[in-house]
């Protein structure tokens, strides 16, 4: 039976329409003269990391069941529509607009990009148009809760699902850039360094994915002790590969500038990778396992994560190490998790969040000139203090949005939706094709 469901496409009606009228506009600076160079590379870092989040709906589409591809895959998907308005709205203001004490961007300041254009800023952007700022960090505002879906992947209600991202995404993803990358945000007068989002994004996902997954509970067949059988490991190897391409502008466009800076972002990032996934698969060799593309897959991602924060501040030497620490440590909680009762389906808390946390303590360990090994103990100390506040703010954070969706939008499916798959019971589809199954898609 089809029930009606009005209210997300009036809301939508609603945004299209606020975008005619004229709000006050806020007194925005201009910056330095534009540079071309920088501007080229960063429409081209833009398009890559836009690129992460298909590539993730194929990382975590081939490791779900069959029953459940096309929902884990539109789950990322979505995001791509539904952050863009978010960001559009208010999002970019909260996260980037006149700060309110280093702790939540001003919502009047970029209020429906009324204030973003052509010219530079001098705080955020210097040599590159503002909105070519904004739609580069909008990439990672889109990516970010896309990462979360992997903890409750063939459970979640679609819809509340949908709520959830919003509510995500303002509360949670917005002042974490502010704290980290707002030149007033004050995590980053504390002197705290996230090059490309270790923080913001990775232990963000990571904790909020923890707390979905305590939430939502455990699957079915994960109590059932069920084997899971990953759909397709070609889809897998696909989402690696095109995460890892992507990743290049994720972590050496946070340079904001075709520079040095860039270009040895670009070389750590490579390299981490490289050596987190060769330590997964020979590390699982050294156990008694046999080298899997699975695991050299999820190796070389844990290895993009840790290098994030780190990338533009460490030595592609300091990144081998960084990579290897990473992917032991990841793999290790990966097995730890699986003899707990927790159902983090995907791995996302062992390989997002502490992923995340080794990249930060690697980054206040090597930064150059700032870290650990310079004979500067502050930032180290200070990176310390900055893993705990973003973990207790996100976690708990989360753990409330949860229950807030969970009110307004029951977020788990019953039993008979998670038993025919999600495919079929949220969208009334199949990799198959609905019709080889004798289901109409529109039914």
């Amino acid at each position: 039976m089809k029930r009606a469901t009005p209210i997300p496409f009036i809301l939508l009606v609603i945004v299209a329409v606020a975008a005619f009228f004229k709000f006050p506009k806020a007194v925005v600076p201009t910056g330095d003269p534009i540079n071309s160079g920088d501007v080229a590379w960063m429409l081209t870092a833009a398009a890559l990391v836009l690129l992460m989040t298909p590539g993730l709906s194929f990382f975590y589409g081939g490791m779900v069941g069959f029953k459940n591809v096309v929902s884990t895959m539109l789950q990322s998907v979505i995001a791509l529509g539904v952050i863009s308005i978010v960001w559009v709205v208010v999002g970019f203001s909260l996260a980037f607009g006149d700060s309110f004490g280093g702790y939540l961007g001003d919502p009047r300041t970029f209020l429906m990009f009324q204030n973003v254009g052509e010219l530079t800023h001098p705080k955020i952007s210097a040599t590159i148009p503002l909105m070519v700022f904004a739609m580069f960090q909008l990439k990672f505002a889109i990516i970010t809760p896309a990462l979360i879906t992997g903890s409750f992947a063939e459970r979640v209600r679609f819809s509340s699902y949908l709520l959830f991202m919003v509510l995500f995404s303002l509360l949670i993803y917005c002042p974490l850039a502010h704290w980290t990358w707002h030149p007033d945000g004050f995590l980053n007068k504390m002197g705290v360094k996230d090059f490309a989002g270790g923080t913001v994004v990775h232990m963000s996902a990571g904790f909020a994915a923890l707390a979905g997954a305590m939430v939502l509970g455990r699957r079915k067949s994960h109590l059932n002790k069920e084997s899971h059988v990953p759909a397709n490991i070609p889809f897998v190897l696909l989402g690696t590969g095109m995460l890892w391409f992507g990743w290049f502008g994720f972590n050496a466009g946070s340079a904001l500038a075709a520079n040095g800076t860039a270009a040895m972002a670009f070389a750590t990032t490579n390299t981490a990778s490289a050596s987190a996934m060769l330590g997964w698969i020979f590390f699982d060799w050294m156990r008694g396992n046999k080298p899997s593309a699975l695991g050299a897959c999820i190796g070389a991602v844990v290895g993009l994560v840790a290098i994030t924060p780190a990338s533009g501040f460490v030595t592609v030497q300091e990144s081998i190490a960084i990579g290897l620490a990473a992917s032991v440590i990841s793999n290790l909680a990966v097995h730890l998790r699986t003899k707990s009762t927790l159902d983090d389906t995907l791995d996302v808390f062992p390989c997002h969040g502490v992923g995340g946390m080794v990249g930060m303590v690697a980054t206040g360990i090597f930064a150059k000139d700032l870290g650990l090994t310079s004979g500067n103990t502050k930032t180290f100390i200070n990176h310390l203090i900055a893993l705990v506040i973003v973990a207790a703010f996100s976690f708990i954070g989360s753990l409330i949005l949860y229950k807030i969706t969970d009110l307004i939008i029951p977020l788990r499916v019953d039993e008979e939706q998670e038993a025919i798959g999600l495919d079929l019971s949220q969208h009334g589809e199949t990799a198959l094709g609905a019709d080889l199954l004798g289901v109409g898609a529109h039914s």
